[in-house]
Formats: structure tokens, sequence, C-alpha cells
């Protein structure tokens, strides 16, 4: 089966979907056929990727909704073995017309078992909040992985997402664990960075990635021009940091039981 991963933090402004979109392509880079979700109605993800919402006739709203297969609303990307299942306009919507739906928080699970298409990562952009969209990422996923900014609040929010990925664990996705902590943003001149990711470190210990995404115009710049940062700046820092922090996930998942191996 596929490593699924949900890239989650409430605290919007983390480079959750700079961490999604790059994340995904350094995956497929090295040999893993990856499928990107963007589940966040900016559909940030989609427009970095070059699939802008308004450019497509099916997303993965129509799939919540179940008003189309996910097979069906796959899109190719630039980069070789990823896909897309893009935002579009629809996904504005989602959070409001699941709730009256079947299944409401199982919808993205079942979606996802009836993909043909084999894949050994799926990677969901999740929206910045803990509603039913993101609940739907966290019933089918494996992991959560969590980007952290490196602020003075940037460990304020985790205590809910922690609650949040036990209470999922407990009610609808029993195999569900964090995945790991990615500092982002990351400044190593000043002394408020350092500060956060020595807390960091203590406080969750080795679930911090050695990789450190850092404050960089590059992966700024990138997705205005419709590129992941392999497509912008491939010799840059921040290729380097996302290749990195591949290399650290699929590690892990291979770690924790062989689930990178593509079936279909």
């Amino acid at each position: 089966m596929p490593r699924i991963i949900a890239i989650s933090n409430q605290k919007g402004g983390v480079g959750k979907t700079t961490t999604a979109v790059n994340l995904a392509a350094a995956l497929a880079r090295a040999g893993h056929a990856t499928l990107l979700v963007d589940l966040d109605p900016q559909g940030n993800a989609s427009s970095g990727l070059g699939c802008p919402r308004d450019s497509v006739a099916f997303g993965i709203a129509d799939v919540l909704l179940g008003l189309e297969p996910l097979q069906r609303v796959l899109v190719p990307t630039g980069i070789t073995g990823l896909m897309l299942a893009p935002a579009t306009p629809a996904m504005v919507g989602v959070e409001v017309e699941l709730v009256n739906l079947p299944n409401r928080e199982q919808r993205l699970r079942l979606a996802l078992a009836g993909l043909d298409t084999p894949f050994q990562y799926v990677v969901f952009d999740c929206p910045p909040s803990l509603g039913m969209i993101t609940l739907n990422a966290l019933t089918a996923a494996d992991s959560v992985l969590v980007p952290l900014q490196a602020e003075y609040y940037a460990m304020e929010g985790l205590g809910e997402l922690v609650r949040t990925i036990a209470a999922v664990r407990r009610s609808s996705n029993p195999r569900l664990v964090r995945e790991g902590i990615v500092l982002t943003m990351y400044d190593a001149r000043t002394n408020l960075c350092r500060d956060v990711e020595s807390q960091a470190r203590a406080v969750f210990g080795s679930e911090v990635f050695q990789a450190v995404v850092p404050r960089s115009v590059r992966l700024a710049e990138a997705p205005s021009h419709g590129k992941c940062i392999f497509q912008y700046e491939p010799s840059g820092k921040g290729a380097r940091a996302y290749a990195d922090l591949a290399g650290e996930v699929h590690a892990r998942a291979l770690a924790a039981g062989g689930h990178a191996t593509a079936v279909g």
C-alpha cells in the first residue's frame, strides 16, 4: 500500500503548502511514484504546480462529494512520477456540504481505495484548520507531518493538533501516527530560530527531522511561476533541504514497515 502523509498545521503561513509541493516533488524525483492531493480551498498547491483552480473541469471537491472517482480528476505535473489531484473553486463549499453526507469523515479514504494508478506515496496538503476536510485527511492518512515555523509562537498550536491526532486515532484511524516535525523558514543567523529548534528537539526529540528548510526568496518565488523548487532553482539550498527531507521520510516509511511499496 502507498504511504499516505498529511501535511497539517492549523496555523497559517508556516510553509505547509511549500512543504507539501516540494516534498511530493522530491519523492517523485527520487523515483517514488507520488500523488499530491490539494485539499486547501485556496488551491495554492495546484497553482504552484502550474494548475490554477479554474484551469481544470474536475477536482478533489468532486471526489469528496461523490460526483467523480479520484482516478478521473488526476492530472500530470511537469515532474516525472508526480500526479496531482487539484483543487477547484468548488472546494470553497465542500466543508459545509460534507456535514450532511454519509460517511462524511471517510470519503477521502474510500476514494483512495478505488484508485487504479499505483503510487508509493500520497501527500495531502491540508487547509490551515481542523475542520471536516482535515478530518478526512487524517482519517485516510498513515501519518501527519507538521511544518513548524521557527518563530516565537511556533509551538503554541501544536498541542491542539496533537490532541486532534489522538482523537482521530481513537475514533476512526487507529494507525495514524505523527510522521514528524520539520522546521521551516529557518535562519541560522538568529538566536530566535536556534532557540525554537532547541525547544522543539527537547520536547519532541527524534520526531524533529534533521533536515531544516531555510528561509529562502527562491522558495517563495517558485509558486508564482507555477513551479516547484526543483524546477525553479534545482541547485539551491531550498531544493537540497527538501531532497534531504524526502530521504528522511522514505527511511522512516521503510522503518515503519515498508509502506512505501507501490501496488496497483
